[in-house]
């Protein structure tokens, strides 16, 4: 008797066979290697609220690995200080992709993402200077200026260099982690149950020195955040369609559109969208400074935010007349999640950020205070002798009142679907 179909033994067969084949060309993704010792202890580090002040924040606390290292709530300044009841003075940014921020510099105003050596080790061996042909978007300086651009550097102001000398602020700062000193930094670090550690990883005479063993203890820090590739996944759908492995929905693709396009957002101007010359995912920032006039937020305490000329930046940049109201143009990977936006969390939504940009200076009256006599009080957060320094030219800030705004409602929402195309951990 002839069988009409094969039996179920044959078709297991065919496809255990099948499934065999689809293995050999598309093998698994190799596990990631190990961490070092030395970022092993970082990690330990990290994680370990006992180096606070309070003996209640880490590293984590502000960078939590659930929220792509950033804040895991909806505060626009994180808590710290001894008590852990103080506000800090800026929004927590996320550390995810921090590892390739290069140190801070003047210089040309260049194409920074289409650096061919960029590593995920956070190592440069020189950017690609590709000049790029638009005016210079830190606004409105005189043309002799208009060439040379702050970039890089690490915080909104780009006061560090590296990721250890990022990791010392918060430990230090008095209303984060408040350590008084890196004396008192190396006294918490001796405490710890695996401060023995610090001897079998760098020299067995470190826990003796309280100068060298802070230091030792951020560059641990720093290479957690270097080799750990939760920090630096580049798993988002946005790179899977890079990849030619996803499609984006008709939003997400009028969205990337509107993206780049450099009449209506214009986003990619400053945070770049394209794979590198040499194939490298975007990273979705140039690492350059942005004058954006954002509206003081009512919600903090008074105080004058000038970006790279301080309160907390004190260094000759610092005192350049041409960098105050400049602040760092932060990554768009993983922006989708957050929940306080700019330096100052005047924001908590994607929504309320591009109806910002859009309508900065179509419709004021909607962002900014109102001064006695009933004018708007333009530029509220940024004292009058530095307004200069906003960008006025580039779309979509180059609008006027009453005129249309570069993007509308439904644009709008757009952009937003595309940004959500940003975030790492598509298809897991």
């Amino acid at each position: 008797m002839m069988h009409k179909h094969p039996p179920l033994t044959s078709l297991y067969l065919l496809l255990a066979l099948t499934l065999a084949a689809c293995a050999r060309h598309n093998p698994p993704a190799p596990p990631p290697p190990p961490l070092s010792k030395l970022a092993q202890l970082g990690q330990k580090l990290f994680f370990d609220p006992r180096l606070s002040a309070s003996g209640q924040q880490s590293c984590s606390s502000c960078h939590s690995p659930q929220s792509h290292f950033g804040p895991p709530n909806n505060l626009s300044l994180q808590l710290g200080g001894p008590l852990g009841n103080l506000p800090g003075s800026r929004t927590a940014p996320n550390l995810t992709y921090l590892s390739e921020t290069p140190g801070f510099s003047i210089g040309p105003d260049t194409d920074s993402d289409n650096d061919a050596d960029r590593m995920n080790t956070g190592r440069r061996s020189g950017p690609v200077a590709t000049v790029k042909p638009t005016v210079a978007k830190s606004a409105n300086n005189a043309a002799s200026n208009a060439a040379l651009v702050p970039r890089g550097g690490f915080f909104w102001d780009g006061r560090a260099d590296n990721l250890a000398a990022q990791a010392m602020g918060p430990l230090l700062n008095p209303v984060e982690m408040a350590n008084k000193n890196p004396e008192t930094l190396a006294a918490k670090i001796r405490a710890l149950p695996y401060a023995a550690d610090f001897k079998a990883v760098v020299d067995p005479h470190i826990l003796e020195d309280s100068r060298r063993l802070p230091s030792y203890a951020l560059f641990a820090i720093s290479r957690y955040e270097m080799e750990d590739p939760a920090f630096h996944p580049y798993s988002s759908k946005y790179d899977a369609y890079l990849s030619g492995q996803a499609r984006l929905s008709r939003a997400e693709k009028r969205g990337l559109k509107l993206f780049e396009d450099p009449q209506k957002g214009n986003c990619a101007a400053c945070h770049l969208s394209q794979k590198t010359p040499g194939g490298r995912p975007p990273l979705f920032t140039d690492f350059q400074y942005e004058a954006l006039g954002v509206p003081h937020n009512p919600a903090l305490p008074a105080n004058v935010d000038l970006g790279i000329c301080g309160p907390t930046r004190r260094d000759r940049y610092s005192q350049q007349p041409q960098n105050c109201g400049l602040f760092k143009t932060p990554s768009l990977r993983n922006v989708a999640g957050r929940h306080a936006f700019f330096h100052n969390g005047v924001y908590n939504n994607l929504n309320d950020v591009l109806h910002f940009y859009v309508e900065r200076d179509t419709r004021p009256e909607k962002f900014y205070s109102h001064r006695p006599d009933g004018s708007i009080a333009k530029y509220d957060d940024l004292p009058t002798q530095y307004q200069g320094n906003i960008d006025t030219i580039d779309a979509p800030f180059d609008r006027h009142p009453g005129d249309k705004p570069a993007l509308n409602d439904k644009e709008i929402q757009d952009v937003i679907a595309f940004l959500g195309t940003l975030s790492d951990g598509y298809g897991q």
